[in-house]
Protein backbone atom coordinates (compact mmCIF):
# COMPACT_ATOMS: atom_id res chain seq x y z
CA UNK A 1 0.00 0.00 0.00
CA UNK A 2 1.08 3.68 -0.95
CA UNK A 3 0.86 5.98 2.30
CA UNK A 4 0.13 9.62 2.25
CA UNK A 5 4.05 10.71 1.95
CA UNK A 6 3.89 8.99 -1.33
CA UNK A 7 0.58 9.88 -2.77
CA UNK A 8 1.42 13.78 -1.21
CA UNK A 9 4.86 13.83 -2.67
CA UNK A 10 3.35 13.63 -5.73
CA UNK A 11 0.64 15.53 -5.71
CA UNK A 12 3.37 18.39 -4.45
CA UNK A 13 5.28 17.69 -7.62
CA UNK A 14 2.39 17.69 -9.32
CA UNK A 15 1.89 21.12 -7.94
CA UNK A 16 5.49 22.09 -8.79
CA UNK A 17 5.12 21.15 -12.40
CA UNK A 18 2.24 22.71 -13.10
CA UNK A 19 2.93 26.32 -11.51
CA UNK A 20 6.47 26.81 -12.64
CA UNK A 21 7.09 29.85 -13.68
CA UNK A 22 10.96 29.67 -12.72
CA UNK A 23 10.46 31.51 -9.40
CA UNK A 24 10.15 29.64 -6.21
CA UNK A 25 6.91 28.58 -5.02
CA UNK A 26 5.97 28.99 -1.27
CA UNK A 27 4.36 26.46 0.76
CA UNK A 28 2.00 28.18 1.74
CA UNK A 29 0.20 28.19 -1.88
CA UNK A 30 1.27 24.14 -2.18
CA UNK A 31 -0.35 23.48 1.17
CA UNK A 32 -3.81 25.90 0.02
CA UNK A 33 -4.07 24.13 -3.70
CA UNK A 34 -3.46 20.78 -2.37
CA UNK A 35 -5.45 20.80 0.53
CA UNK A 36 -3.03 19.40 2.66
CA UNK A 37 -1.54 20.85 6.36
CA UNK A 38 1.60 23.12 5.73
CA UNK A 39 2.88 21.09 8.53
CA UNK A 40 2.86 18.23 7.16
CA UNK A 41 3.88 19.15 3.69
CA UNK A 42 7.31 20.53 5.80
CA UNK A 43 7.83 17.06 6.85
CA UNK A 44 7.63 16.35 3.24
CA UNK A 45 9.68 18.82 1.12
CA UNK A 46 12.49 18.24 3.75
CA UNK A 47 13.00 14.85 3.07
CA UNK A 48 12.48 15.40 -0.81
CA UNK A 49 14.81 18.13 -0.75
CA UNK A 50 17.18 15.58 0.74
CA UNK A 51 16.96 13.21 -1.94
CA UNK A 52 17.33 15.26 -4.43
CA UNK A 53 13.88 15.83 -5.67
CA UNK A 54 13.27 19.45 -5.16
CA UNK A 55 15.21 22.07 -4.30
CA UNK A 56 14.05 25.06 -1.53
CA UNK A 57 15.14 28.38 -0.75
CA UNK A 58 14.32 30.01 2.43
CA UNK A 59 13.57 33.84 2.79
CA UNK A 60 11.63 36.93 0.64
CA UNK A 61 10.78 34.75 -3.02
CA UNK A 62 11.62 31.54 -0.92
CA UNK A 63 9.92 28.15 -1.76
CA UNK A 64 10.36 25.11 -3.79
CA UNK A 65 10.75 23.74 -7.75
CA UNK A 66 11.56 21.05 -9.41
CA UNK A 67 15.57 20.19 -10.04
CA UNK A 68 14.86 18.98 -13.36
CA UNK A 69 12.15 19.27 -16.07
CA UNK A 70 8.89 17.37 -15.17
CA UNK A 71 9.47 14.82 -17.85
CA UNK A 72 12.47 13.56 -16.13
CA UNK A 73 10.41 12.75 -13.13
CA UNK A 74 8.79 9.02 -13.22
CA UNK A 75 6.09 8.43 -10.66
CA UNK A 76 8.38 5.26 -9.36
CA UNK A 77 11.45 7.51 -8.48
CA UNK A 78 8.83 9.70 -6.51
CA UNK A 79 7.23 6.75 -4.77
CA UNK A 80 10.71 5.01 -3.87
CA UNK A 81 12.66 7.98 -2.22
CA UNK A 82 8.95 8.33 -0.06
CA UNK A 83 8.25 5.18 0.35
CA UNK A 84 12.02 3.78 1.06
CA UNK A 85 10.82 0.53 -0.32
CA UNK A 86 7.38 -0.75 -2.25
CA UNK A 87 7.93 -4.29 -2.11
CA UNK A 88 5.24 -6.45 -1.13
CA UNK A 89 7.97 -8.57 0.89
CA UNK A 90 10.80 -7.86 3.48
CA UNK A 91 12.94 -10.63 1.46
CA UNK A 92 12.56 -8.29 -1.66
CA UNK A 93 12.26 -4.60 0.52
CA UNK A 94 15.77 -5.39 2.40
CA UNK A 95 18.63 -6.86 0.20
CA UNK A 96 20.69 -7.69 3.26
CA UNK A 97 17.33 -9.66 4.95
CA UNK A 98 17.86 -13.32 5.69
CA UNK A 99 15.57 -15.83 4.68
CA UNK A 100 16.46 -19.99 5.61
CA UNK A 101 13.52 -20.68 3.32
CA UNK A 102 14.76 -18.07 0.79
CA UNK A 103 16.82 -21.61 -1.75
CA UNK A 104 13.40 -23.14 -1.07
CA UNK A 105 10.61 -20.39 -1.06
CA UNK A 106 8.10 -21.81 -3.78
CA UNK A 107 6.26 -18.09 -3.21
CA UNK A 108 9.10 -15.97 -4.27
CA UNK A 109 8.78 -16.64 -7.83
CA UNK A 110 5.40 -15.21 -7.32
CA UNK A 111 6.41 -12.14 -5.06
CA UNK A 112 9.51 -11.10 -7.63
CA UNK A 113 7.32 -10.95 -10.65
CA UNK A 114 4.84 -8.86 -8.96
CA UNK A 115 7.49 -6.49 -7.48
CA UNK A 116 8.59 -6.50 -10.69
CA UNK A 117 5.18 -5.75 -12.29
CA UNK A 118 4.87 -2.56 -9.69
CA UNK A 119 8.18 -1.40 -10.75
CA UNK A 120 8.18 -1.49 -14.27
CA UNK A 121 4.45 -0.05 -13.83
CA UNK A 122 5.40 3.43 -11.97
CA UNK A 123 8.58 3.51 -13.58
CA UNK A 124 6.73 4.02 -16.76
CA UNK A 125 4.83 7.05 -15.87
CA UNK A 126 6.12 10.48 -16.01
CA UNK A 127 5.34 13.08 -14.10
CA UNK A 128 4.39 15.16 -17.30
CA UNK A 129 1.79 12.31 -17.28
CA UNK A 130 -0.43 12.91 -14.98
CA UNK A 131 -0.50 16.69 -15.68
CA UNK A 132 -3.62 18.15 -16.55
Amino acid sequence: MISTRGRYAIRIMIDLAENNDGSYIPLKDIAERQEISKKYLEILVKDMVTDGLIVGHSGKGGGYMLCRKPEEYTVGEILDLMEKSMSPVACLADKDYVCDRKDRCQTLPMWTKFDNMVHDYFYGIKLTDLLE
